[in-house]
């Protein structure tokens, strides 16, 4: 049951997370085999471990489907364990002919949202069925999750069935007259071969009366099929010059356009060494990382800017000659980046039109991010190696362009959303009778399949250091971290050039980064400024645990009176939805403006060297504005790293952070900090105030010493570009060997 991808886009074979057995006729005649292997579903110890074992049942049905057809039929329609009912989905699929057809069809329109979605999934592995065009066009008018399933799925198709596909999202054309439903309908024409569909967008294209949305979409298409060699330039070109000369959406879409059409062609191949993609398409990535902070823009997209420094810096020869990290940005900034200046590390932009989407919320995306990759790899010149990082649309896509052209990828593999949904089960939280509501939610099945899918496709796999790694990797991934040859462990970095010169900013006490912290300060009352800071940087959302922070502080008396707290991150001014949960909850417990005469100070988003001078001056302390002595706090419910909390250590802060994840392998417990399960406001409160008392002990400053030392032999990004260069190294050198030769 692995994700389909549209012919030619050469992915392997799925991971296996248990192998076949050897099937006994006589009693698979009985629909035995489809039975047990649907039973195993059922009885496995896990939802986790249900959904490997579907692979199992669709096995079974594809061997005899005669047989499994009713049983899979009867368990869809029971649906008493919501897991086996969708794994029936998935084999379901695997099982030919007619029957299974008008099955599959008919739960395009089945009342349980998360076996419409499954179904339309799991058609993409079946042969084109005409009865389930226009159900699967109308999902991709109507947006969301379920519009992009059925729009891989009429991708998968299209090829085999381009006048079918084509015919029912014209139909759809002309029946839908909302911009947004158009929209994705003209652009899932785009992906349709054949001349009729060019015709239809040109014409979309060219139409003043259209939306420039739908416009928009229609020029995209067709810039992307003129790139597959479809298409004249001269047409392409008119088209785009008639909507450049307005403003808005459009326009912007088509200075790009010209901008490629007209470009300078792809870069020279990097001297002496490897070109290598990192891209991370939910964060706007500067040089300067003056995005820090704000909405996606967290601790990753720091990691990805100064890592790919520290890899085109050269100090391995032979290694990394050039890196190309690619963020998410406008039409603009994007058209910009085509004839940016040469350097080792460039930085790519896949545009979006409109405001930027949470992570969550990306997965209509998906053919924008493959169209905006493909352009970055075309300008980019050869690549060598692409490494991804989580089960997103960004990997999905960076991925299927990573196949249509032969370049090899490495993965990051966290086991996510594995954790949570074991936790979650094993609180109780998460059951088999209920499981399809949080799927719909939270598409957990489809980010399981997706990684292990990128994980089979991948040369290398790259795993973060965790407590009870080997553990976690077999059971949560089913991955061994034994295996040299396939799997490296390799904990991140950080850049301690930026933590040395802010601490020497601190030292000489001013700077422009210290006066904004002390503008900042100057609103406490005078009664509140001769306390430490309690610090915490990070995006503001709910699984950094930022309100719950400010709820354990304001509402422990003798902790408030302890110290100020003072919050770095957010887009105060116009914050996305999950900052916007997270400040409802902060203002209940504290008004925005009752908060700083209370010891609250919520300074938004900041660069990342702001962030840095910050955490020294928190050490420190700030003339009249705040005393030394202070803590930095992590109170996310889970962190792999986290990059503010490393740096914070090697600012010489104790800190508080989860005792699960990356954190509890580096922080020593009640040494240069305090571990805890945050998820409990009250033992947060509790640690934050034990962390206070570590920052206050007389031999603190020798403490601080030893978390800068161990930050420096385990977490520069030195040593975590040496390590992945080899990984580099080792996929590319790989992938060669597989290349026919001429």
């Amino acid at each position: 049951m692995p994700l389909s991808a549209p012919p030619g886009l050469g992915y392997r074979e799925p991971m296996t997370f248990a192998a076949p057995r050897a099937p006994d006729t006589s009693a698979e005649r009985n629909g035995a085999a489809t039975r047990e292997a649907l039973e195993a579903v059922r009885c496995a110890p896990s939802v986790l471990d249900g959904i490997r074992r579907a692979d199992d049942l669709v096995v079974a049905a594809r061997a005899h489907p005669a047989a499994a057809l009713p049983v899979l039929a009867e368990e869809i329609h029971r649906r008493e364990d919501q897991v086996a009912a969708i794994a029936a989905v998935h084999a379901l699929a695997a099982v030919p002919g007619p029957r299974a057809d008008v099955l599959l069809t008919g739960l395009l329109g089945h009342d349980e949202a998360w076996l419409r979605e499954h179904a339309t999934w799991a058609l993409a592995d079946r042969d084109p069925l005409p009865g389930a065009v226009a159900a699967l066009a109308d999902l991709v008018a109507g947006g969301g999750f379920p519009g992009m399933l059925a729009q891989r799925t009429l991708q998968v198709w299209a090829p085999a069935a381009a006048d079918a596909v084509g015919g029912a999202l014209e139909h759809a054309l002309t029946e839908v007259v909302v911009p947004g439903p158009r929209t994705r309908l003209a652009e899932t024409l785009g992906l349709v071969p054949g001349p009729r569909p060019a015709e239809l967008l040109r014409a979309v294209a060219a139409d003043p009366a259209e939306d420039q949305g739908v416009r928009s979409a229609a020029l995209e298409a067709l810039v992307d099929r003129w790139h597959a060699g479809s298409g004249a330039a001269a047409d392409l070109a008119d088209l785009a010059r008639a909507g450049a000369r307005g403003t808005g959406p459009l326009a912007a879409v088509a200075r790009l356009a010209l901008a490629e059409l007209h470009g300078p062609g792809p870069a020279a191949p990097a001297p002496g060494g490897l070109t290598v993609l990192q891209s991370f398409l939910h964060a706007e990535i500067d040089r300067d990382l003056t995005h820090s902070g704000r909405g996606d823009n967290g601790g990753i997209a720091t990691l990805l800017a100064q890592l790919g420094d520290a890899l085109s810096a050269g100090r391995v020869p032979g290694g990394v000659a050039r890196v190309v990290t690619v963020s998410r940005g406008t039409h603009h900034e994007a058209r910009a980046a085509l004839t940016g200046p040469a350097a080792r590390h460039v930085f790519g932009v896949v545009p979006f039109t409109g405001p930027p989407v949470h992570m969550a919320d990306a997965w209509p995306r998906r053919v924008a991010a493959e169209r905006g990759l493909r352009r970055v790899l075309r300008t980019a010149g050869p690549v060598d190696v692409l490494h991804l990082r989580m089960a997103d649309v960004g990997s999905m896509a960076a991925a299927a362009v990573a196949a249509e052209l032969g370049v090899p990828w490495v993965l990051t593999m966290a086991p996510d959303p594995h954790a949570l949904v074991a936790a979650r089960e094993r609180a109780g939280t998460l059951t088999r009778a209920g499981f399809g509501a949080a799927d719909t939610v939270e598409h957990l099945w489809f980010r399981v399949r997706l990684l292990a899918d990128l994980a089979a496709g991948a040369e290398h796999v790259v795993l973060f250091p965790r407590p009870d790694l080997a553990r976690d990797a077999r059971e949560l991934l089913g991955v061994d971290p034994d295996e040299a040859a396939r799997c490296t462990i390799v904990p991140e970095g950080i850049d301690l050039g930026a933590v040395d010169r802010a601490a020497e900013q601190v030292r000489a006490g001013t700077g422009p980064q210290l006066a904004e912290l002390d503008a900042v300060l100057a609103a406490l009352p005078a009664e509140r400024r001769g306390l430490p800071l309690v610090v915490t940087v990070g995006r503001l959302h709910r699984v950094k645990g930022t309100a719950t922070l400010v709820e354990a502080w304001a509402r422990d008396a003798g902790l408030r009176a302890r110290c100020n707290l003072l919050v770095v991150g957010g887009d105060l001014v116009s914050p996305s939805t999950d900052e916007r949960e997270q400040l409802t909850r902060i203002d209940a417990v504290l008004p925005r403006d009752e908060a700083a005469s209370a010891g609250l100070l919520l300074a938004g988003h900041r660069p990342h060297a702001t962030v840095v001078a910050w955490l020294a001056a928190v050490r420190r302390g700030r003339p009249g504005l705040s005393s030394p002595a202070g803590v930095y706090v992590c109170a996310s419910l889970k962190e792999e790293f986290g990059v503010a909390l490393v740096e914070a250590l090697a600012s010489g802060l104790p800190v508080v952070a989860p005792d699960t994840g990356g954190p509890a392998t580096f922080v020593a417990d009640g040494v240069t900090g305090v571990l805890v399960d945050t998820r409990e406001p009250a033992a947060l409160a509790r640690a934050v105030a034990d962390a206070l008392d570590l920052a206050a002990r007389p031999d603190a400053e020798r403490t601080a010493e030893t978390a800068r030392a161990m930050v420096r032999e385990r977490f520069s990004i030195e040593v975590m570009a040496a390590a992945l260069t080899t990984v580099y190294d080792d996929a590319a050198a790989r992938a060669a060997d597989r290349s026919p030769t001429p």
